[in-house]
């Protein structure tokens, strides 16, 4: 089956924007170490996840990145912890926003964020297309 520009734009939505980060994990890590950086940058739910699993600390923040960069913003309006990062049954990530980041997406008309987030010992990764 094949679908041209068209049939995508009725699927998905027109593009929105686009947002790519890439950071140390190492940084992160030794940020999270502090209780300031993790109560600005993380939720609830992801601080409950972070105490499982560390690395997600890095992963989520590349995501929150690259989501205020596909809003053109970066994080002069909107702080971290207004972008949400989890993960559904699957381990696949979904952003959930609050605050500033859920007037900004409302004001340009985001219907669907999508993400994608990848890591390595060193480094991680995330790719973000917000959808009207």
């Amino acid at each position: 089956m094949s679908i041209n520009r068209y049939d995508q734009e009725e699927m998905y939505g027109q593009v929105l924007g686009i947002g790519i980060d890439q950071i140390e994990c190492d940084r992160v890590l030794r940020s999270c170490e502090k209780k300031t950086f993790l109560e600005h940058c993380y939720t609830t739910k992801e601080l409950e996840m972070i105490s499982k699993h560390k690395r997600s600390s890095a992963t989520n923040f590349c995501g929150k990145e690259a989501v205020v960069k596909a809003f053109g913003t970066g994080f002069r309006k909107i702080t971290p912890n207004e972008i949400e990062i989890l993960r559904n049954e699957s381990g696949a990530p979904y952003v959930l926003l609050y605050g500033r980041a859920k007037d900004k997406a409302d004001q340009i008309g985001v219907k669907k964020i999508l993400i994608s987030l990848a890591d390595t010992k060193t480094q991680a990764i995330a790719f973000v297309v917000l959808l009207g």
